[in-house]
């Protein structure tokens, strides 16, 4: 008899298992659990689906652990060549107005053009100046006896640092050197010549004459005259470097490079200057180098990703948020509203999104909007330019759904028209909506890079994969610098791809009549 009951128990556990109305066998049957079982039973899908999950966690937690920020600089010492002083073999008149007169541009002009024709005097605006000849190409203008300047082309320079060369003395100097005296005295002092052009005033040295005009290029640098005749040396005899020992005893090099343009040497200082470190190749410190910036790459890479993501969501969102509303709003109501709502999403797909996008990118830069205002106009712009296709595709789907019967009873249980469209219609349209949003999120990642590689996007400090792409500017940099546009671009290709892969996945889960 106990066996009898135990066989009737088993057999009634056994019915049981298979039983239609168990709440286990209604849970694995349930709509969800079908679509993830087709959707990770798609490899190609799972491995996308991985690669975003590898590159959210890129992103978002390895720009919390790297120990450097997206916008930090680092630095190198460097030798490096400085422009120290500039060297030119003067061969054309220069001009000294005298103390309290005007000398001005026209009349320097005017004298050089009587100095051309060998004239005594000209004339301007009915005046006549006078042009005495004081020595080989050294000139005085006057008027009325009173010399106004002077035209020369021997330089005049002190001998050491605090000596002044009034104009006096320069027009009694060029005067003696011109004419090749040795000693001339006024003003109660004496002066002598040497052969070399040097002068002393009272048996101390006070200036030097030179054909050639040597400046320092920053202004609280004073060039001894023995630098400056180590200089002239080695450029009248062609030389392109030379060393010279300074006041502190320290070698300096020079560097001498010469410009055709303007007939003029630049003289380069090697100097230890402490620089970007620009384009370092990758090391341990800098696990992918550095960019033009002298920034880590792996850091804004990371930074780059979350900006390119963060965009590329929002965007979405916005785009969608606008698309519901209106493709629910037109498909349900239809007729005159069906049809205004559409021309409006006709008038939008009229407008060049790109060309537009690009003005308004220059003109943020002519306005010089600040780069956190401009990364939000930017998503605002592309995600309203972005809408019309998830509100047509909504309206599809609304356009066939409204007339089912789950809707014929929902308006008979008297149901507000804002509830029949969210709360019934637009759930069935998630599904779609999914698909249509995760295929495209990499089309706005491509957008986004386009733009800040064009200059127009995600501006500087923030990182975005298309700015970072941006530093390839010319083919040296594209051919030596790898490390800085190679891995930006796996990033974005790898992303974009794997939101592809998903947002296949999705669509082929979400067909009831994919087969398996």
């Amino acid at each position: 008899m106990s066996e009898d009951k135990e066989k009737k128990v088993n057999d009634a556990e056994n019915s049981q298992e298979y039983d239609l109305n168990d709440d286990r066998r209604v849970k694995v049957l349930s709509p969800g659990a079908l679509v993830a079982k087709r959707f990770f039973r798609n490899r190609m899908a799972v491995v996308g689906l991985i690669i975003l999950v590898a590159m959210f966690v890129f992103s978002f937690v390895g720009g919390m652990i790297s120990p450097y920020s997206q916008d930090q600089l680092f630095y190198r010492t460097d030798m490096q060549g400085k422009e120290y002083a500039v060297v030119k073999e003067n061969t054309e008149f220069r001009y000294l107005a005298a103390e309290g007169q005007e000398f001005n541009s026209i009349l320097q002009a005017q004298s050089f053009l009587a100095i051309q024709k060998k004239a005594e005097e000209f004339t301007y605006r009915n005046v006549t100046y006078t042009l005495t000849q004081e020595g080989e190409d050294f000139y005085s203008v006057g008027l009325n006896g009173t010399t106004l300047g002077i035209a020369f082309k021997d330089i005049i320079s002190e001998a050491e640092k605090g000596i002044k060369v009034t104009y006096t003395d320069q027009f009694g100097i060029l005067k003696a050197y011109t004419n090749g005296e040795t000693e001339i005295e006024y003003e109660g002092a004496k002066y002598t010549i040497d052969e070399d052009g040097g002068v002393f005033k009272d048996g101390k040295e006070f200036a030097y004459v030179s054909p050639y005009i040597v400046n320092a290029s920053m202004s609280d640098v004073f060039l001894s005259r023995e630098f400056k005749e180590s200089l002239i040396e080695t450029v009248s005899e062609g030389g392109e470097e030379f060393i010279f020992t300074g006041d502190d005893g320290v070698e300096y090099s020079y560097n001498l490079k010469f410009s055709p343009a303007n007939n003029m040497w630049s003289v380069m200082q090697q100097k230890e200057t402490r620089v970007y470190d620009t384009y370092s190749s990758p090391s341990k410190t800098h696990w992918l180098g550095t960019d033009r910036n002298g920034m880590d790459m792996l850091t804004r890479l990371m930074y780059g990703g979350r900006v390119s993501l963060t965009i590329g969501f929002i965007v979405e969102a916005i785009s969608t948020v606008l698309g519901v509303i209106m493709g629910g709003i037109s498909g349900y109501f239809g007729k005159w509203v069906d049809n205004l709502i559409m021309r409006i999403v006709d008038i939008f797909y009229c407008i060049p999104s790109m060309p537009l996008i690009i003005i308004l990118g220059a003109a943020m830069d002519a306005m010089r909007v600040d780069p956190t205002v401009r990364m939000i106009y930017l998503m605002l712009i592309l995600g309203f330019l972005g809408w019309p296709g998830i509100a047509r595709m909504v309206r599809g789907q609304i356009l066939s759904l409204r007339e089912q019967e789950f809707m014929t009873a929902a308006e008979a249980t008297g149901l507000s028209v804002s509830r029949r469209i969210f709360k019934h219609l637009v759930p069935n349209v998630i599904p779609q909506l999914i698909v249509s949003v995760t295929m495209g999120l990499g089309g706005t990642i491509i957008t986004e890079a386009t733009l800040s590689f064009l200059g127009l996007g995600v501006k500087f400090p923030f990182a975005s994969w298309g700015n970072i792409i941006n530093d390839v500017n010319d083919t040296y940099v594209l051919t030596n610098y790898w490390f800085i546009w190679i891995p930006a671009g796996v990033c974005l290709l790898v992303t974009v791809l794997a939101f592809n892969l998903v947002g296949d996945g999705l669509r082929d889960a979400f067909d009831p009549r994919m087969k398996r």
